[in-house]
């Protein structure tokens, strides 16, 4: 079982440092479009637990129940490369009841630019039922406490948000 304290400022992303592997890779030399998921779920996986002592097997075994994934909106903007280092952020940018959507950003490795960006839509599912079931109320404060403030959410506003973090991402550098 998880606790939340309510005291802790809890970060609201997560970040990894990443290497491109050879095997992931087209004949481009670039990061194949379906390995995406993997580095960004992988990185989000390894991350979860260090920043907020929670490991998903502790969610399903204590709730009965685990977020599965309903759907993605990726964007492509500039290919991974063979043997690049990047940096992977992921942070939770909007729930309700039964739903939660992950923001994923993968960037060069000093993060001037954005390569990748893409929103993936979640389903919290009771593991008997296999239907949609309501987040409990840990399962609420805790994503209360890493819900990423700013980013106005909407499916279909997808493409605006590709353009904010491009634009985000070139002030800051």
């Amino acid at each position: 079982m998880f606790i939340i304290d309510p005291n802790f400022n809890y970060p609201k992303e997560t970040e990894s440092r990443v290497l491109i592997r050879f095997q992931d890779c087209d004949p481009l030399r670039h990061l194949n479009n379906a390995k995406y998921f993997d580095y960004f779920f992988n990185a989000r996986e390894d991350q979860v637990p260090k920043i907020y002592g929670v490991e998903m097997r502790e969610i399903i075994k204590s709730f009965d129940a685990v977020w599965v994934v309903y759907n993605h909106h990726i964007a492509y903007l500039k290919p991974a490369n063979m043997a690049e280092w990047v940096r992977i952020v992921s942070r939770v940018i909007w729930y309700n009841q039964n739903t939660l959507v992950v923001e994923y950003c993968m960037f060069d490795d000093s993060k001037s630019y954005l390569k990748t960006l893409m929103w993936t839509t979640f389903k919290y599912v009771g593991m008997n039922t296999s239907r949609t079931v309501e987040h409990s109320e840990e399962v609420e404060a805790y994503l209360k406490a890493i819900l990423y403030p700013g980013v106005e959410y909407h499916s279909a506003k997808f493409d605006e948000r590709v353009y904010q973090v491009k634009n985000e991402t070139r002030s800051i550098f």
